[in-house]
């Protein structure tokens, strides 16, 4: 039997996915359980409506919603709990995503979304910050977010000497001249 999800993931449409799968693979890389569903803010305001209402009461901790050009789903989904929701601005052909990023951050006041980057880390990121929400009531989860962290340090590091190497200097941290 699958645990029930802790993470609820929206996306405005089918054809976001392939932009925003990061985040759900995100959560599964510290085994947080999460659901995804196809909502439209604007198409089906009553779905959303009474998914984010109810999310809470069904064990979902944190909303993560993704929507490109006139990207009002996590406005509208911050509307209606008072569960983090996290914004996933996704990229529009027609002006880049900026139209998306804009729509999703220039929220009026005491109606709270925090938004990632378009593209690039954005929906890896949602997930991550997903997972540092949840960490903070979960001990083990704080501990695989830690180890996480000082693995990627320790991949930094091993690029840097890597890197030193090629260049002809040295792989004590010290900086060639």
């Amino acid at each position: 039997m699958r645990a029930p999800a802790l993470v609820g993931i929206l996306m405005g449409s089918d054809s976001d996915w392939p932009k925003i799968r990061k985040a759900r693979e995100a959560l599964e890389e510290f085994g947080v359980p999460s659901e995804a569903h196809v909502m439209s803010a604007h198409r089906t305001p009553r779905a959303v409506a009474e998914y984010a209402s109810g999310a809470a009461d069904r064990g979902i901790r944190v909303l993560i919603a993704a929507a490109g050009g006139s990207a009002h789903l996590a406005g509208v989904v911050a509307a209606h709990t008072t569960l983090p929701v996290i914004g996933i601005p996704v990229p529009t052909d027609e002006l880049g995503g900026l139209d998306s990023l804009l729509s999703t951050v220039q929220m009026p006041g005491d109606v709270p979304v925090v938004s990632v980057a378009v593209g690039m880390g954005g929906p890896r990121n949602a997930g991550l910050f997903a997972v540092q929400i949840l960490a903070l009531s979960d001990t083990a989860l704080a501990e695989r977010l830690r180890a996480f962290k000082e693995s990627l340090a320790k991949k930094i590091a091993s690029k840097d000497a890597a890197f030193q190497r090629m260049l002809g200097g040295a792989e004590d941290g010290a900086k060639p001249a």
